[in-house]
């Protein structure tokens, strides 16, 4: 499964901005908003290496906010997976 991330620009040179989210650095390509003014502190939503559209600050929370869930609950079923093995003898 794909998602879209929002990152934070920390600087942009020669159509490629090097963007950050959550400790995590990526070089990002922008040719894909060519046509936006954009600078560092702008925030953009990224797919698999496109910045594909800014996004205030409450739409790049409500987006995190979303996926860390989906993460929570992803972790809880892999957890709860295992410990059903574990009770049913390594047998799925």
């Amino acid at each position: 499964m794909c998602l879209a991330v929002p990152m934070r620009i920390v600087a942009i040179e020669a159509g490629l901005a090097r963007c950050e989210a959550k400790g995590v650095e990526r070089t990002v390509n922008l040719i894909l908003m060519q046509h936006e003014s954009l600078s560092p502190g702008d925030l953009v939503m990224v797919h698999v290496g496109y910045a594909i559209q800014t996004m205030t600050e409450e739409e790049a929370r409500e987006s995190w906010d979303l996926i860390d869930e989906m993460l929570a609950e992803e972790e809880r079923l892999a957890h709860h997976g295992a410990a059903g093995r574990e009770r049913d003898g390594g047998h799925a």
